[in-house]
């Protein structure tokens, strides 16, 4: 049976029941060859990958923010995104347990905002879980050039070694991927604790606010020496110590008890990285100054390191910053794949990508964005580039989903909900009013690399609109829970 026929495509509209009542046979056998290994992650598990997807952001990439908005303004930064990324992931806690598919964030929205909705907020995200790990890469290289390790310099081959290794763990099967980042985060997450230790003890208040300050700017000062702007410059940077965290709801469909395990895990994650975000922040600004550090490639190490002398800690941090790189590279790879399964499942790009192997891995859905990430990466060298882009996509998903809960707690507020979120709507609403402030924010740290986004943004909505909304398939359990909103509806107008 050819994949046009199999799938029944819809228009959003839920599949008849054959008669009898029986389960239509062609939407079956469709979704049995796209299917996930159900029961394979457990709370320990999901919060490991919650850490994993961020843990090299306490490595390097903040520090940037130090040259944008000086110690006080990536302070004040990193507290309001800390507190948009807590809020959000409530959010998408309740949003879980409502519908726990691999759409994550494209299912949130589609139910709340429509086919086009669910669009805009998954390509979003694919943006940014596709172009993140390209990004990842060159600074594993680059990391593997600093270390020596078998006098290897930065290029193309180390780039395709982690996509050709780490794809095929992939491949191999999510429990055993998952049980692997598990084990990198942990070392990585360890190693941050151990460097907190060491920078402490050199810790000197006086080098906080060591960075000269910029008299022409509205309301500079020590704290603040690039002033009330240098807040604002700082949000994408105070964004690394969390992003990619709302990832965790991808794996819903690997998950053993989704409702109840998502939340638990989720609150677990935000937790360990908002304990982790502050040691990292103040130990290494406090060991050797933010002057130091704003424009460190390795700002941990450089913290350890005040007279350019490597010491024994010093290069343990070095080597459990690649640790950091490796977790977060291979726990991007696994959310890619499962959103654009998702997206492929229902019909949104081309159904062939969701297809799973025996081993009940989307083997296209990681084969191809792994292709074009090594592409990427080989062809530009330019990982800081990619990853601002990849913000760019992150933040609009942010607003996208948060909205999304908005939402549905005003027109569903009977939908039942195992998880609700503290705070109702005041929580998603302070997620959402960030979210759109740090949108805004990327255009200040680099408007280029903003504009290669809305560019990609362009054409995928181009395939959309010409294209794929005509051919949605109906059996999708996102596009069901969705026609299922429809359904009742019209029945409560009738």
């Amino acid at each position: 049976m050819s994949e046009g026929t199999e799938s029944r495509p819809g228009h959003g509209r839920a599949p008849g029941p054959p008669p009898g009542g029986g389960h239509d046979s062609a939407d079956a056998a469709y979704l049995r060859r796209r299917a996930l290994r159900a029961g394979s992650a457990g709370p320990l598990l999901l919060t490991g990958l919650g850490v994993a997807y961020v843990v090299s952001g306490d490595y390097a990439g903040w520090n940037f923010g130090l040259a944008e908005g000086g110690f006080g303004g990536l302070a004040v930064a990193a507290v309001l995104m800390g507190l948009m990324y807590t809020c959000m992931v409530f959010a998408l806690a309740e949003l879980a347990s409502v519908l726990p598919t691999a759409g994550g964030g494209y299912g949130f929205a589609r139910r709340a905002l429509g086919p086009w909705g669910g669009f805009l907020t998954g390509t979003a995200i694919l943006i940014e879980f596709v172009l993140a790990p390209a990004a990842i890469s060159i600074f594993i290289g680059d990391y593997v050039e600093s270390l020596d390790l078998f006098g290897l310099t930065s290029g193309w081959p180390v780039y395709l070694g982690c996509f050709v290794i780490f794809l095929a763990i992939h491949l191999w099967g999510v429990g055993e991927a998952l049980r692997f980042s598990l084990i990198v985060t942990a070392v990585a997450v360890v190693a941050l604790l151990v460097f907190a230790v060491g920078a402490f003890a050199e810790f000197d208040a006086s080098g906080l606010d060591d960075i000269p300050v910029d008299e022409d700017a509205f309301g500079s000062g020590s704290w603040l020496p690039f002033g009330l702007m240098g807040i604002w410059a700082a949000f994408p940077f105070g964004m690394w110590f969390f992003l990619g965290v709302e990832g965790v709801p991808l794996a819903a469909e690997e998950t053993k008890d989704p409702a109840r395990t998502l939340p638990r895990a989720m609150a677990w994650a935000i937790l360990v990285l908002l304990v982790l975000a502050v040691l990292t922040f103040l130990a290494a600004a406090g060991a050797r100054g933010s002057a130091a550090v704003q424009s460190a490639g390795n700002p941990l190490v450089a913290a350890l390191e005040p007279d350019d002398e490597t010491t024994a800690l010093s290069r343990f941090i070095n080597y459990a910053g690649l640790a950091g790189l490796v977790a977060s590279f291979f726990s991007l790879v696994y959310a890619g794949s499962r959103q654009l399964f998702a997206l492929s499942r229902a019909g949104y790009l081309p159904r062939f990508l969701s297809l799973t192997s025996r081993r009940k891995a989307p083997y296209l859905g990681l084969l191809l964005p792994g292709a074009l990430g090594f592409g990427l990466a080989a062809a530009t060298g330019d990982g800081a580039r990619m990853l601002n882009v990849a913000v760019f996509g992150a933040t609009i998903s942010y607003a996208l989903m948060t909205l999304s809960h908005i939402v549905l707690r005003r027109r569903e507020p009977d939908l039942p909900r195992p998880y609700r979120t503290p705070g109702g709507i005041v929580t998603s609403g302070v997620a959402f009013a960030l979210a759109l402030a740090a949108l805004v924010a990327t255009f200040l740290v680099d408007r280029e690399a903003a504009f290669i986004a809305l560019g990609v943004y362009v054409v995928a909505l181009g395939y959309f609109a010409f294209y794929s909304r005509h051919r949605l398939v109906a059996a999708a359990p996102e596009e069901e829970f969705a026609a299922l909103a429809a359904a009742e509806a019209e029945l409560t107008r009738d």
